[in-house]
C-alpha cells in the first residue's frame, strides 16, 4: 500500500522550488493534514477518507519525505528548519486556491504546523497537534526519562555523518524498531504499510534529509522558537491537542498545561494509543478531528 484510496487524487506542486507530493480529497472547506517521523502521507490512510466526507482534504510528504523532493541538507541545516517546511505546505495551500484552512500535524508535522501557525496567523483557522509539547519546551527539560524516551532525537542530530552511516547499514532495523517501540501495548502496524516506510527510509537522500529534520530540530528551530517567544508572539487560533495515554508525551508532561503557555485557547484530552495516534486508535482520531473541525 503506497497510496490514500478513493476519492483522493494525486498531484506534484512545486513549493517556490520544492516539489512536493499532494493528495486531495473530498469537498468542503479545507484542512491539511501533516504526517510526523518515521512516516509518510499514508500514516493518515484510515483518517483521511473519514474527514473527506465533509471537507477538502489535503495530505502531503513533509519536505525531505516520502515522494517530496529531498534537497540536499545545508551546512546548518536550516533547508530543513520548521520554517522553510511550514513554507512549503503554505505554498501547497495557497496553490489549491485556499488561503485559510484547518491545520492537524503529528509528530515533526505538528512541529511544523506550530511553527506555520506562528508565522503565518492569518492562514490557520484552527490547530490540532497530535503527541507533541514544543520543541522549545522539550530541549529546556531534558532528564533521564527524556534520554531514553528521545534518544533519537540526539542520535538522529549528531554531526560528522554518523546516524546517516549507521541508519543506511540498516534501515530496516531502524524504522521497524523505532515504530515499535513507540506503539501502545499489543498495537501493530499493517506489514504492506510498514513495508512501505521501511522502503521509503532505505532511501539515502531519504536519511540524509530527514537527520537534518532532527538536526534543524536541535540548532535553527531552537532559535526560531526562542525568538518567537522572546517576541511575545503565540497560538491565537482554537487549538486541540492529543496525546496517546501510552505515549512518552502523556507520561512524561501535562500536555494542556504546557501547551497553554504557547497558545491562548487551547483544549484536549488523551487518547487509547501510543504516539501514532492516527493509527493506533483511528476511529477515535476521526471522531476528535470531526468535532473540532465543526466547531
Amino acid at each position: 500500500m503506497s497510496q490514500l484510496p478513493e476519492p483522493f487524487t494525486y498531484r506534484k506542486i512545486d513549493a517556490e522550488g520544492t516539489s512536493v507530493n499532494v493528495a486531495v480529497g473530498g469537498s468542503g472547506s479545507p484542512v491539511l493534514l501533516l504526517h510526523g517521523y518515521p512516516q509518510t502521507h499514508l500514516m493518515w490512510r484510515d483518517v483521511a477518507p473519514e474527514l473527506a466526507r465533509d471537507h477538502t482534504v489535503v495530505v502531503t510528504d513533509l519536505r525531505g519525505y516520502g515522494a517530496s523532493d529531498k534537497p540536499a541538507p545545508d551546512a546548518d541545516a536550516r533547508n530543513y528548519g520548521k520554517r522553510a517546511m511550514a513554507a512549503d505546505q503554505l505554498a501547497v495551500m495557497r496553490t489549491l486556491g485556499f488561503d485559510r484552512f484547518d491545520l492537524v500535524g503529528h509528530d515533526r508535522g505538528a512541529r511544523v504546523a506550530h511553527r506555520l501557525t506562528l508565522d503565518h496567523p492569518d492562514a490557520v483557522a484552527r490547530l490540532a497537534l497530535l503527541d507533541i509539547v514544543p520543541t522549545r519546551h522539550v530541549f529546556a527539560n531534558v532528564d533521564k526519562a527524556l534520554a531514553f524516551g528521545y534518544f533519537h532525537w540526539f542520535f538522529l542530530a549528531t554531526g560528522g555523518d554518523v546516524p546517516e552511516t549507521l541508519l543506511a547499514g540498516a534501515p530496516e532495523f531502524w524504522i521497524r524498531t523505532m515504530v515499535e517501540r513507540l506503539l501502545a501495548p499489543g498495537v501493530t502496524i499493517a506489514p504492506e504499510v510498514m513495508d512501505h516506510y521501511v522502503a521509503a527510509f532505505s532511501d539515502p537522500a531519504t536519511i540524509a534529509a530527514t537527520t537534518a529534520d532532527y538536526k534543524a530540530g536541535a540548532s535553527v528551530d531552537l532559535a526560531d522558537d526562542e525568538e518567537t517567544w522572546e517576541s511575545g508572539r503565540r497560538v491565537e487560533c482554537p487549538t486541540l491537542v492529543l496525546w496517546g495515554e501510552h505515549g512518552f508525551v502523556g507520561k512524561a508532561y501535562d500536555p494542556l498545561a504546557v501547551w497553554r503557555r504557547y497558545a491562548t485557547d487551547v483544549r484536549g484530552r488523551s487518547m487509547p494509543s501510543g504516539h501514532f495516534i492516527p493509527e493506533e486508535a483511528p476511529a477515535e482520531t476521526v471522531a476528535e478531528l470531526q468535532g473540532w473541525l465543526a466547531r
